[in-house]
């Protein structure tokens, strides 16, 4: 499955990690002004502000899986298997399918504020993009350097959760998932403390976090990236920052063999991505190529009308001393 966090130091970060059994072929794209964005359904917005995010490119369309703009809004969708539930197309809504929802919100919102006016009259489609393509169960986080909310369309409407974590992963739904931790609320990072009445001892250094889950299913990735980040330090320059990002993700990273999704077919985590929201630069590293590697989307001409794509570098990269 996948996690979703934002970090802030002197700059606002935004990423994901995309947890699957196989790849679609992803690439990092970046969309520009001009590109001739167009909906099934929906008017194309008035404005279009520049993006750049993960994609799988299906003929001349972006399908993103996350992202950020300009303005720095980011937004990333995950698996909602079993509660999403999207709709037919009603009138006096903006009718917008689910593959287009990323580009919908990232084209014309520059904040979580505006990104709320949108919502307030959006109603999100069961149409696939293709035969081949069917409609994907997703949730989604967007989140700005001030706030993060969850948004997730189910069977008894359209649910706006902030969040105030700012973590999403999988299920159950959001409002449950802020619910359990309430379970860990005694977490810390601290040495334990007695409250047995009896002598016990802590029997080692570095007992901080003690009954942090440590599986792989999505509560448990849940609590434990908004117990680490929420405890995260680090100092505020870019590559402090970025690597405590990856840090921050790294603690849920999904190794090949320990999730079985189906017979002999496993879940790893493909990718990590970490945005820098204000610089425009899109992070990453993948399952063999724990290099990190980026994209400045201020490096392509944002005025253009053709996206720039780049192929994700998978082979490992060992940077030898001698």
């Amino acid at each position: 499955m996948c996690t979703a966090a934002t970090y802030k130091t002197k700059d606002f970060y935004f990423g994901r990690t995309l947890d699957y059994e196989f790849s679609y072929g992803d690439e990092i794209v970046v969309m520009p002004r001009n590109y001739p964005l167009s909906f099934r359904k929906a008017e194309k917005p008035k404005i279009q502000y520049a993006m750049i995010g993960m994609a799988f490119v299906a003929g001349k369309d972006p399908l993103f899986y996350d992202g950020i703009n300009e303005k720095g809004l980011g937004m990333a969708g995950l698996n909602f298997v079993g509660n999403a539930c999207y709709n037919k197309p009603k009138q006096d809504h903006d009718n917008v399918a689910q593959f287009e929802f990323i580009p919908w919100i990232l084209s014309q919102c520059a904040s979580v504020c505006e990104a709320r006016e949108l919502l307030s009259r959006i109603n999100i489609l069961d149409e696939a993009y293709s035969e081949h393509l069917p409609v994907a169960q997703l949730h989604w986080i967007i989140a700005d350097k001030d706030e993060a909310i969850t948004v997730e369309s189910m069977s008894d409407g359209l649910k706006i959760y902030d969040n105030p974590v700012g973590v999403m992963t999988n299920n159950p739904p959001f409002d449950q998932q802020m619910f359990a931790l309430n379970n860990y609320m005694n977490l810390s990072p601290k040495q334990p403390q007695n409250f047995w009445g009896i002598p016990l001892n802590s029997y080692s250094r570095g007992m901080g976090a003690l009954g942090l889950p440590g599986d792989l299913s999505s509560q448990s990735r849940f609590v434990r990236v908004a117990y680490t980040k929420m405890h995260s330090m680090s100092g505020e320059s870019e590559m402090e920052s970025v690597s405590q990002f990856f840090h921050i993700l790294g603690s849920v990273d999904q190794q090949r063999g320990c999730c079985e999704v189906e017979e002999g077919k496993y879940e790893i985590t493909l990718y990590t991505s970490c945005c820098n929201t204000e610089k425009g630069i899109y992070y990453y590293t993948t399952y063999n190529n724990h290099q990190i590697n980026a994209v400045d989307m201020h490096r392509e001409n944002l005025d253009g009308d053709q996206i720039a794509r780049y192929p994700l570098i998978q082979e490992e990269q060992i940077h030898f001393h001698n």
